[in-house]
């Protein structure tokens, strides 16, 4: 139980970086000796220092290290990037046992740092709260592992059942939501939109409600319909076109060409070469739809305001999933779905 206090802990800690660590998972480490926290620690963002060593400086008493566990959500990195690997500077320091939440899928770690540590005679020990720790880097394990980002359909409908009145933008949110809503663009790492859906509201894909890094804007236009003067090609964010016409970059947007033939495939593969860990699927109906009639969606946020009644437009997309729970903000609920 006290592994799993601790674990649980890291979670938290780990938590502080949503949306800031891209390319590189969230982790959070705790180091307890007789039963007290000593230390801890997690990564900040990428190039920067890894929870291990954030937590192993915080320690004022270093001399309590060879007496103390280290706890942490993934495992350690067994490999040289920006940083040394964190499994070496806990074989140097001795540690007198390593508790691990979830392992790393990566390649380049797959086991590697857990070996280390053993080798080095230090007792290690993984899958404490294992489901709990693969959930904080949903984005990072399906990415490593799918080999695409992970994907969050979200969309707005009236109470019966429109995502606009009269075929015609309209406001279906309240200001509680919207705030919601820009807190999701700040914790994911993109967000894609269609053609019509830039056409028709001019959308800056930006975080205003709340402080945080503003995604990166992905648009889906084949025939570079959308203007150059519109929103979504200022120079707030990088954005990606992906269009069938150019392959190009000049400052922050980014053009590049895939074919109309298994769109979605190559978009998924465009993706995950320009290492898009997350994105938004924000619409419009026709966009959502083919994400949801592949099967190609790992969660979908639905805001809905009952109060509304439309009664003609564009109709909101249908999705055949189980609600994993909801929540009201005053007139507005929000469902969530996870995709089993």
């Amino acid at each position: 139980m006290q592994d799993e206090l601790y674990i649980k802990r890291c979670i938290e800690l780990a938590n502080k970086a949503l949306g800031h660590t891209y390319p590189n998972p969230l982790v959070g480490s705790v180091i307890v000796h007789d039963n007290k926290i000593i230390g801890e620690g997690y990564h900040h963002k990428a190039g920067e220092n890894h929870a291990e060593i954030n937590a192993i400086q915080s320690v004022q008493d270093k001399s309590l290290i060879p007496e103390s566990t280290i706890y942490v959500s993934l495992e350690p990195c067994a490999h040289y990037g920006k940083t040394p690997p964190c499994a070496l500077k806990i074989k140097e320091l001795g540690f007198k046992k390593v508790v691990i939440g979830a392992m790393d899928s990566h390649d380049k770690v797959n086991g590697k740092g857990k070996k280390i540590i053993q080798d080095a005679g230090i007792e290690a020990i993984s899958g404490v709260l294992e489901k709990e720790c693969i959930e904080l880097n949903k984005r990072f394990f399906t990415f490593h592992e799918k080999k695409r980002p992970y994907i969050i359909l979200k969309w707005a409908k009236s109470g019966d059942g429109f995502m606009d009145k009269d075929f015609k933008p309209v406001s279906i949110s309240n200001s509680l939501v919207n705030q919601f809503v820009h807190q999701l663009r700040a914790d994911e790492h993109a967000i894609l939109v269609g053609t019509q859906t830039a056409l028709n509201d001019n959308p800056a894909l930006t975080v205003r409600n709340v402080q945080g890094h503003n995604p990166v804007r992905i648009l889906i236009d084949f025939e570079l319909k959308v203007p150059h003067n519109f929103n979504i090609y200022n120079k707030e964010a990088k954005t990606i076109v992906i269009n069938s016409i150019k392959d190009e970059e000049k400052e922050n947007i980014r053009f590049i060409k895939i074919s109309k033939e298994n769109f979605l495939n190559e978009l998924m593969n465009a993706l995950y070469k320009e290492q898009i860990q997350s994105v938004i699927i924000e619409g419009g109906r026709f966009t959502l739809q083919q994400f949801i009639d592949e099967d190609l969606w790992d969660e979908a946020i639905v805001i809905e305001n009952g109060n509304l009644k439309f009664g003609n437009g564009t109709q909101a997309p249908k999705i055949e999933a189980q609600l994993q729970r909801e929540e009201k903000f005053r007139d507005n609920s929000i469902l969530f779905y996870n995709n089993k």
